[in-house]
């Protein structure tokens, strides 16, 4: 069998955001595979819960997302991009029965988060907008000969100004509905539902006539706060009302026809500690619940959160020792019941349909597939196997869990052997650091081919959910307040002497790398230890005071998990970044980075390389343009590739056991398949 390679990334295909019809015989999906080096096709596909195979059920042009059933199950609409000149997506509709879709928008900012009204007809959304888009209409059609021009200069009055891979240049997320013609040859209309100065978001059907969504609040700076209000806006007479108030990073709602909203809410007192909770705000009496509030975990970052078929109990997935659980429980009950969890693997998707619920999940075995179970998660089936003529030629190896004795407490970890393995010999190791701080890995979800890779190239790979990892309490997320470094390394360095203590993995040939706080615990771990033959540290947080003034509003991340500005304690935050060390390193370390990330932007990592230069270690740091903090799970194809060999490639330098100069005595590109590969 043939093994896997960092060019394996352009034959792996991915399924996401199951949505269940109406009638609960089919669940449509998103299945999205490398088109070439620089994008990807992105297709809505259908899977039939009788007889008959997954087909595809939108055309391969442009990149589709958001398949969502009408209320009658006769029409399926989705968000598209295909046949834009300039990447905006927009809104179609297609008929389930067959036919061909049609484009209902045409708005100068692109369409996300739709949703149907409960009678079919109208269709919310939003779009980024500012207010010359709405003086010029362009916000309900884009003229013909409209030609967007980016500002200059960027002349920036707010605290956020940036996110992902975008400057928002004074647009804020509003609310439309589109009104679809009830003939097929008639017009489609758009209007404005929100105009106001403050990003929204979540726009939910209640009944027929009441379409809820979220607005920022904060006094005097919305950006500076995470205070949203949940409206009310009355479809018929165009009357809003305020209705609730609570806090959250990202509002997600989930309402019931007569008045029972469902939210995500965080505690505003250091909320990035705090664990995120779903909430029910009862219209009627102005009563909130709190369901599952004996219940130890925090939603997962995917938000789902959504209301079962009796509209009586609410389905949520959270982060769960080391895999992703499903739960559901009563709107006004605390005692919440496990439905769907399997060891190790990670649910990435979810939804709830009259019959059945739909998910997707990955496992140790598979990059993720789409599964459905009973409500109660019982009679699971898998609906497809969009990997196995991939899977069935290639050695995938099985990770093993371990229990490690950290200095306070148990840390959950795994090891990851090569495809051929032999006891008796002797292999360096890996060791993977992950994100968040606030995250929690399995041996699935986005990290499945790069630690595969890995593997097959033939290092032992070890990765663990140290302290600040969630799912597994509140206590032990909390752990790392005010000490990212030390309390994170000492769990790391626990689960890596446990490992090197096995006669088959080489003590004296041990690397480490991670991504975002991961590149921020890498870049750590090398300026206090020399455990480390060479390291690689990616989109990390190295500067923590020019982290707080460049990032995006994960500078709460600073004023929450350790309780400070620069302002107030700069020595402090200096003491606890990796720059304020980076004098101390030896380890040959790579810095990777992306010229476009606004979560952890370029500067202070441009700063940590230039100390290192200055110091002699051996380095070198990669830029990769046009790419953003997702590049290792969305980024670019070739650049998703480029990223992993060049981190085997660093390691394999400085290996004992890889025959092959270091990196730095190599052309640039030596060793690496390039663009041409596929």
């Amino acid at each position: 069998m043939q093994r896997i390679e960092a060019a394996d990334f352009h034959d792996i295909e991915q399924v996401a955001d199951p949505r269940v019809s109406p009638d609960g015989d089919a669940v449509a999906f998103l299945r999205k595979v490398p088109d070439d080096a620089e994008s990807y096709e992105a297709t809505v596909h259908v899977a039939p819960l009788g007889d008959g195979r997954p087909r595809r059920f939108t055309l391969a042009e442009g990149v589709d997302s958001e398949p969502r059933w009408s209320p009658s199950g006769d029409r399926l609409a989705f968000v598209s991009t295909r046949g834009a000149d300039d990447d905006r997506p927009q809104l179609w509709v297609v008929p389930t029965d067959g036919g061909e879709a049609r484009q209902v928008t045409d708005v100068v900012g692109g369409v996300s988060d739709i949703a149907w009204g409960p009678d079919g007809d109208r269709i919310a959304f939003l779009q980024r907008v500012s207010p010359e888009d709405r003086e010029a209409d362009r916000d309900l059609s884009v003229p013909d000969d409209y030609e967007p021009a980016d500002p200059d200069p960027r002349v920036v009055d707010r605290t956020v100004y940036r996110s992902g891979e975008e400057y928002f240049d004074g647009t804020r997320p509003q609310v439309y509905l589109a009104t679809l013609a009830a003939d097929p040859g008639g017009e489609d209309d758009v209007e404005r539902v929100t105009t106001a100065d403050a990003g929204h978001a979540s726009p939910e059907w209640g009944d027929g006539s009441t379409l809820y969504y979220t607005v920022q609040r904060g006094d005097p700076d919305p950006d500076d706060d995470i205070e949203h209000a949940i409206v009310a806006h009355d479809t018929d007479t165009g009357e809003e009302s305020g209705v609730h108030t609570f806090t959250a990073w990202g509002p997600t709602l989930s309402a019931t026809a007569d008045g029972r909203i469902a939210y995500a809410r965080v505690d505003p007192d250091r909320s990035s500690m705090r664990p995120i909770e779903p909430r029910v705000y009862d219209v009627a009496t102005g009563d909130v619940h709190e369901p599952a509030a004996d219940l130890d975990r925090s939603l997962s970052h995917e938000r789902v959160l959504q209301w079962g078929p009796d509209a009586e109990r609410l389905y949520f997935v959270t982060p769960d020792e080391g895999a992703s659980a499903l739960w559901r429980v009563p709107w006004d009950g605390t005692d919440p019941e496990r439905v769907g969890r399997e060891d190790w693997a990670s649910i990435d998707g979810a939804h709830v349909g009259a019959d059945l619920v739909a998910f997707v999940r990955s496992e140790w075995d598979h990059p993720g597939d789409l599964f459905v179970a009973t409500p109660g998660g019982a009679e699971e089936r898998r609906l497809t196997r969009v990997n196995a003529d991939y899977l069935d030629d290639r050695a995938v190896s099985r990770p093993e869990e371990i229990r490690v004795d950290g200095p306070d407490g148990e840390v959950q970890g795994w090891v990851l052997t090569p495809p051929d393995f032999d006891p008796e010999e002797q292999y360096p190791l890996a060791v993977e650091v992950h994100g968040g701080p606030h995250a929690m890995w399995t041996t699935s979800g986005t990290m499945w081919h790069e630690f595969q890779t890995l593997a097959a190239r033939g290092y032992v790979v070890f990765w663990s959910n140290p302290r600040g990892s969630l799912g597994y309490g509140e206590d032990f997320a909390t752990a790392i307040e005010r000490d990212w470094g030390a309390t994170t390394m000492a769990d790391v360095m626990a689960g890596v002497d446990a490992v090197t203590d096995r006669a088959s993995v080489d003590g004296d040939q041990v690397f480490l790398t991670g991504g975002s706080f991961g590149g921020f615990t890498t870049g750590w771990m090398v300026g206090h230890t020399d455990r480390f033959t060479a390291a690689v540290a990616q989109r990390g947080v190295y500067d923590l005071t020019g982290f707080y003034g460049s990032t995006d509003m994960a500078y709460k991340l600073v004023e929450g998990d350790f309780d400070t500005t620069p302002w107030e304690e700069p020595e402090f935050l200096w003491e606890q970044s990796p720059v304020g060390h980076a004098d101390e390193v030896d380890t040959p370390t790579l810095v990777v980075h992306s010229e476009d990330d606004f979560r952890t932007p370029i500067g202070p990592a441009e700063l940590f390389h230039r100390i290192l230069r200055k110091h002699g270690v051996d380095t070198r740091l990669v830029r990769y343009p046009d790419e953003g903090h997702e590049l290792s799970r969305s980024g670019q194809p070739g650049h998703v590739v480029d990223r992993i060999e060049r981190i085997a490639r660093w390691f394999d330098g400085y290996s004992a056991y890889h025959d092959v100069p270091r990196a730095l005595d190599r052309d640039d590109d030596a060793g690496l398949t390039g663009e041409d590969e596929r």
